[in-house]
Formats: structure tokens, sequence, C-alpha cells
């Protein structure tokens, strides 16, 4: 969580950080729950789901929905019975 409990300002100021050291070529690791900031600043993200990576995204393929999609569990409606006569 980069940003949490800071202002706007200093927000930036990390955010800029963190795109600076991805353009130089560092590997940067950012682990947030905020999902518009995920997709800011990932080139690539692993959703956790139960203690398990559940889906690996690329930017292409980033969106809260497709992320949401993978870390919530799908419920599953169970089959239906046959009528009793």
């Amino acid at each position: 969580e980069p940003t949490r409990g800071i202002d706007v300002g200093a927000k930036a100021e990390i955010y800029h950080l963190i795109e600076e050291l991805s353009a130089e070529g560092h590997a940067v690791v950012v682990v947030s729950s905020e999902l518009p900031e995920v997709i800011r600043l990932a080139d690539r993200v692993l959703v956790m789901r139960d203690g398990t990576i559940a889906a690996e995204l690329d930017r292409a393929n980033l969106s809260e929905q497709a992320i949401a999609a993978h870390a919530i569990p799908q419920t599953q409606t169970p089959a239906a019975q046959p009528a009793r006569q």
C-alpha cells in the first residue's frame, strides 16, 4: 500500500518515483488494494486468491473488472434437483 494515508501531493511524488525506477529498467513490486493505483502503475499484475496466484494479467488485459473477476471467488449455482412427484 505505497500511498495509504498520505496526501495527494506525496502520492503524486511516489507515483513519479515508481514510474522513473521502472523506466530505468528496475523491477518495482507494488502491493495495493486500490485498483486504480494498480492499473496506473503496473505492467503486469498477479492476482492472489486464497493464498495462491489466481491470474497473471498484462497491461493490455488490465481492468478493475478483470482483477475483480479473478480475485473474487465465483459462486456456483447448485444443480437443479428433479421435482418430486
